[in-house]
């Protein structure tokens, strides 16, 4: 109880010192209509766009390996995907 009497104690001169401004939140306006428009975005590059596309090959090929051959590829995602787009790029050419 004394303790719950000295917080109110202390927290009350904070409370009083803060500016009125802060106690109550000012009127947010209306959503610009420039908002609403915003412009369309960039179309992606080609490059990007062969990268996305040999990322999710590759990760429709990690997640059908099995725990083994996943040991045999690589530990790691990082490490398969590295190989993976080797040996996509390889075909390409």
């Amino acid at each position: 109880m004394l303790h719950r009497l000295l917080l109110a104690a202390l927290a009350a001169p904070l409370l009083l010192a803060q500016p009125a401004s802060a106690k109550e939140p000012a009127a947010k306006p209306a959503a610009p209509a420039a908002a609403a428009t915003a412009p369309a975005a960039k179309e992606p590059t080609i490059g990007q766009s062969a990268a996305r596309e040999r990322q999710k090959k590759c990760g429709a090929q990690w997640r059908g390996l099995s725990a083994t051959e996943k040991a045999s590829q690589g530990p790691k995602w990082p490490q398969y995907f590295s190989k993976c787009v080797k040996r996509l790029k390889e075909q390409k050419a």
